[in-house]
């Protein structure tokens, strides 16, 4: 069963970075590909960044060159670098996990980003 916990989220301002994390259990973390959404009020939600189990990386255009994925299959975890972040990126954050690369068996609770001034 497909568990995963994200951790990181915080309120910071316009230009700041945060780091999130996301530790899995339950089902074999370094076989399956991964992937972080996030969804803002009123809004539909949007996957950001993916990883597949070889380390292949792809981004919304919304984020590419601010927003770094990567993983950590010792330690079943998953993270996402988010740097110069702006207003338009607050929104809970997800993280998921799927055996099939684009369909995901599982998303964490959410953590909350919040961009202000």
């Amino acid at each position: 069963q497909v568990q995963l916990v994200e951790s990181g989220g915080g309120l910071v301002r316009p230009g700041s970075s945060l780091k999130l994390s996301c530790k899995a259990s339950g089902f074999p973390f370094e076989n399956y590909h991964l992937a972080w959404s996030r969804q803002a009020p009123g809004k539909e939600r949007e996957v950001v960044a993916t990883i597949t189990s070889l380390h292949f990386t792809t981004y919304a255009v919304s984020v590419k060159g601010r927003f770094e994925i990567w993983r950590d299959n010792a330690g079943d975890t998953m993270f996402l670098q988010m740097d110069s972040l702006k207003p338009e990126d607050t929104a809970v954050y997800y993280c998921g996990a799927g055996r099939v690369r684009g369909r995901y068996d599982g998303w964490g609770q959410g953590t909350q980003v919040t961009v202000s001034s």
